[in-house]
C-alpha cells in the first residue's frame, strides 16, 4: 500500500510539474488572458482534472507559476553573490541575474520579465500581483543590503531605489523591444553609478 502510495505521489508531482511548465511557457508566449487551462492541459499532456487536482483554479495556478519564477531569480542571484567578494560586485549580481533569467527565455521570443508582464495583466487584488510586489520589495532589499556596505544608510537607501528605477525600467524596455542589451545597458549605468561612490 505504501509503495502504490508513493508512485501515485511521484506521478502527481510529475504532473504538477509538467502543469508549471507548460502554464509558465505558454502565459509568458501568449500571456495569462490569451491562454486558456485546455492549452496548458494539452502542452502539459495531462488531463483537466489533473490541473485541478493540482490547482483550485488558474488564478492558484498563475500565482504559483510567479512564485516559481521568484525562486528561480532567487538562486540565479544566490549562486552569482556566492561567487562575489565584495559588496559592489553583490550589488551588480542583482542585474546579472536578470541578464541570467532572460538568458533562459527562449530565441527568438524573449518578451522581458515573466514577473512584470504577469502584473500588467492581473487585476488590482490578484494574488499574482502580491507575488510580484514581494518579489521587487525583496530585490530591492537586495540592493539596499549590498549599498549599506558601500555608503551611510540613507544614502544606500536612495541608490537602491534609483537602481531598481533603472532595472525595472530596462525590464520593461527590454520586453517592449524583445532585447536583451536593455539589460546590459542598465547594468553598465549601475557600474557608473557604483564606481562614483
Amino acid at each position: 500500500m505504501a509503495e502504490s502510495a508513493r508512485n501515485t505521489g511521484a506521478r502527481t508531482g510529475a504532473a504538477r510539474r509538467r502543469i508549471l511548465e507548460a502554464a509558465a511557457r505558454r502565459f509568458y508566449a501568449d500571456g495569462i488572458a490569451a491562454t486558456g487551462i485546455d492549452t496548458i492541459t494539452a502542452d502539459a499532456a495531462v488531463a483537466k482534472m489533473s490541473l485541478y487536482n493540482n490547482f483550485a483554479s488558474k488564478s492558484a495556478l498563475v500565482s504559483a507559476v510567479l512564485e516559481a519564477r521568484h525562486v528561480e531569480w532567487l538562486a540565479l542571484y544566490a549562486r552569482r553573490a556566492r561567487r562575489t567578494p565584495d559588496p559592489l560586485t553583490r550589488v551588480l549580481a542583482v542585474f546579472d541575474a536578470y541578464l541570467d533569467q532572460a538568458a533562459l527565455a527562449p530565441e527568438p521570443g524573449y518578451r522581458g520579465s515573466g514577473l512584470l508582464n504577469a502584473a500588467s495583466e492581473l487585476p488590482l487584488g490578484d494574488p499574482g500581483r502580491e507575488t510580484v510586489r514581494r518579489h521587487l520589495a525583496e530585490v530591492d532589499a537586495i540592493l539596499a543590503a549590498g549599498l549599506r556596505e558601500l555608503t551611510d544608510r540613507v544614502r544606500a537607501e536612495r541608490i537602491a531605489q534609483h537602481l531598481s528605477y533603472v532595472l525595472n525600467g530596462a525590464l520593461v524596455r527590454a520586453g517592449l523591444e524583445a532585447d536583451r542589451r536593455r539589460l546590459r545597458d542598465a547594468r553598465a549605468l549601475a557600474v557608473d553609478l557604483l564606481t562614483a561612490l
